[in-house]
């Protein structure tokens, strides 16, 4: 496909341009995604220059020639946009006629703007020498409405495009999934999931350029939650699915398996609904207003009422209230607020009725006196009420603060996930019951937390990510339990052990994002944010970055983050990749399946450290797993070659052929590690990763290559020895 322009925009309402000579632009079609935005911003610049200038006025040559190159300008540029616009057209069928059409007015626009400010048809010389303007200035400004108007249909057509690519990607992981669901083989299962894989980093990298491209905030924080579910997500449907293979009759890991993939499926199908601009699924459910956005509407109600302003607003003020202090309930009612606390915030609530009603009282009074003191008197009430329902929105703001940090302190050690772990490999099923009712009772807190959090968490991106919270704890905290008892019905089986690791890795990673997202809360509170709030997305690699105080001029910027993110997820797959290749393998201390075991965990450990995971924390953690990482490549080659040795010719070639495309990139990869990557980390960490992505699909094609290899000659061996019994019988 021709490349687009811009990567995102699209819908209807309204783009509206105007400058102080009175040029308005309004092309009946809404911007949604700030790179249409940009392009059109130069343009609408170029045409404001010329629409400012002043009618029928003498300007010098040197004025007049500037005019004529803007009006030129003008024309190249739509010249060279056309061009693109017409490459998208001839890719894209469905749009071609419409695309044409916007193009063929934006030319023809562009050219009439151009000859309008042409000096040679447009000027004519006075007896002073100076050069007087002719042009027909209404012929610019219905020009320039023709232009704006048909790049920006071409802009949002080719938006189109890139929709119907992140629709075409969502549709294609579909059908993978559902085959995925109902494969048998581990064989096939492992070809398929590959297939997933590469089909995820594709949908990650468009859905990634649309989320960075949206204005609006909200639709970005949901875009950041559903990816986060389907990143997390990959890993878990990875395990589950071959639990499931292993188990096939075990009803536990159908159910975790079953859960992994409804989860996956919902968050698909929300990323659509963001970039297709539909109504949001269950956003009638999740979207009531919290008691924060409440007291704020209140407040600017009474300050409109005060102004006299809505005059039939007072008789809702009383209801606003009321829906207000119901919501408050959520604090008072919950088990876990100190008895101190729900009595100062029942207090606070009588308080703001008793203030309220003496504000409306007042009022009614203020509108018949019509007085100076009846207008002091009402500015008091103000301040009262105001005063008032100040203090509770800090009372609920400390209350919920101190009960998710209390929580998160409590549980930072993860007590109950270890013990669960032990009891399935022990296969305690008492024991099971026992821990299973314990995080039941941990996830109950935290959910109730993470509600707590939303009415105070200030603005709609944040409250968005506490209800991500609160279902990411619901759920996985179900799925924990269907993995550790799977686990303790099979307390021998490794890959029911590694589920349950990938399931509580993401609790853990969910406790961990709790965390930040208390700071950001406070930090808003606080008035240290604005309302752009930088999202618990995927993927979030600046939080180890944090930790590398002496590199901070090196810190990546956000399309740096975004590029080494992408990379970090084809690392994930590409480990899950290596690890399916070993468990392949009957003999576990086989050197091959020993390095190349090594080698996956070490990728899964960078892997976690594009998300800001992980036990990669500072610079020089870095630059010892480069080392290390680097050490063991060589060490695999080692056992490869010697591996080789023992196989027929043509085995052999094929197998160092391998082998030496692997050698040179461990090499290199410790060569970036010797060349001042200490004072320069982040410009050498996208380069790193790539490298490693490099080495570690070639690992996987190796760790293939030797199975099918040795079971070849032991096949071998098997035949010949069976021909020789055969033959020694006879004589």
């Amino acid at each position: 496909m021709a490349a687009s322009p811009v990567p995102g925009g699209g819908g209807a309402g309204a783009v509206h341009s105007s400058n102080a000579s009175g040029f308005a632009f309004d092309s009946g079609l809404e911007i949604r995604t700030r790179s249409v935005e940009q392009t059109l911003l130069p343009l609408v610049s170029q045409i404001t220059t010329l629409i400012n200038r002043k009618d029928n006025t003498k300007k010098s040559d040197k004025t007049l020639q500037a005019i004529q190159r803007v009006g030129q300008a003008v024309n190249l540029a739509v010249g060279r946009f056309v061009k693109v616009g017409e490459a998208i057209a001839n890719e894209n069928w469905d749009l071609k006629e419409e695309i044409n059409i916007a193009c063929i007015e934006a030319k023809q626009a562009g050219e009439t703007i151009a000859s309008l400010t042409e000096v040679t048809k447009r000027s004519r010389l006075d007896s002073d020498g100076q050069v007087t303007v002719l042009t027909d200035k209404t012929g610019v400004v219905q020009a320039a409405r023709l232009l704006l108007s048909s790049v920006t249909k071409v802009l949002l057509l080719a938006d189109r495009v890139v929709i119907k690519q992140i629709v075409t990607s969502r549709n294609k992981i579909l059908a993978t999934m559902e085959r995925l669901e109902k494969v048998k083989s581990f064989q096939e299962f492992v070809q398929i999931f590959s297939q997933f894989g590469n089909e995820m980093v594709e949908f990650a990298h468009l859905t990634g350029d649309r989320q960075n491209d949206l204005k609006d905030e909200k639709k970005k924080a949901r875009m950041a939650v559903a990816r986060a579910v389907l990143e997390k997500g990959t890993m878990m449907l990875l395990t589950a699915s071959k639990t499931c293979l292993r188990h096939p009759s075990c009803e536990s890991a159908h159910k975790n398996k079953e859960g992994v993939f409804d989860r996956m499926r919902v968050a698909l199908e929300k990323v659509i609904e963001i970039v297709t601009d539909c109504r949001l699924s269950g956003e009638s459910d999740s979207s009531s207003v919290s008691v924060f956005t409440g007291i704020k509407e209140l407040k600017m109600n009474i300050e409109a009422l005060r102004e006299n302003v809505c005059f039939e607003s007072k008789e809702n003020l009383s209801a606003a209230l009321e829906a207000i202090l119901e919501r408050v309930e959520d604090f008072t009612d919950s088990a876990y607020t100190s008895h101190e606390h729900r009595e100062r915030i029942l207090e606070l609530s009588t308080q703001a009725r008793t203030e309220l009603q003496q504000f409306v009282s007042v009022w009614i009074q203020a509108q018949s006196r019509k007085t100076k003191s009846a207008a002091e008197e009402l500015e008091l009430t103000v301040l009262k009420i105001s005063h008032s329902l100040d203090e509770l929105r800090k009372q609920l703001h400390c209350t919920a603060m101190q009960l998710a940090a209390d929580l998160l302190k409590f549980h930072a050690d993860h007590v109950v996930l270890k013990a669960l772990k032990v009891t399935g490999v022990e296969g305690n099923l008492e024991a099971l019951a026992e821990y299973a009712c314990k995080l039941s009772e941990q996830k109950e807190q935290l959910v109730e937390t993470c509600r707590l959090l939303r009415h105070v968490s200030g603005t709609e991106p944040l409250e968005i990510t506490c209800i991500h919270a609160e279902e990411t704890f619901q759920v996985t905290g179900q799925q924990i339990i269907s993995a550790a008892e799977t686990l303790t019905l099979h307390p021998s089986s490794k890959i029911a052990k590694e589920n349950l690791d990938v399931f509580c890795e993401a609790w853990e990673s969910q406790i961990s994002d709790m965390a930040t997202l208390l700071r950001e809360i406070s930090d808003v509170f606080e008035g240290r944010r604005g309302e752009k709030y930088d999202h618990l997305s995927l993927p979030k690699p600046t939080k180890n970055n944090a930790n590398l105080k002496s590199l901070k001029p090196d810190k990546p910027d956000s399309e740096e983050q975004a590029k080494i993110a992408k990379l970090g997820l084809k690392l994930g797959l590409l480990s899950s990749d290596a690890d399916c290749e070993v468990e392949k393998w009957e003999d576990e201390e086989n050197e091959i399946v020993r390095h190349g075991r090594n080698m996956s965990r070490m990728a899964y450990s960078l892997y976690l450290f594009t998300r800001g995971e992980g036990p990669l924390k500072t610079s020089q953690d870095l630059i010892h797993f480069l080392e290390v990482f680097a050490a063991e490549g060589l060490k695999l080659t080692s056992s490869v070659q010697s591996f080789s040795k023992q196989l027929k010719d043509d085995d052999k070639l094929m197998l160092l052929l391998e082998i030496n495309k692997l050698i040179p990139l461990c090499h290199q990869l410790q060569t970036i590690t010797k060349t001042s990557l200490q004072s320069k980390v982040f410009l050498k960490v996208d380069k790193c990763i790539t490298k490693i992505r490099s080495m570690m699909t070639l690992v996987v094609q190796l760790l293939s290559l030797c199975y099918k290899l040795l079971n070849k000659m032991e096949n071998n061996r098997w035949v010949s020895g069976t021909t020789k019994d055969t033959t020694d019988g006879q004589n």
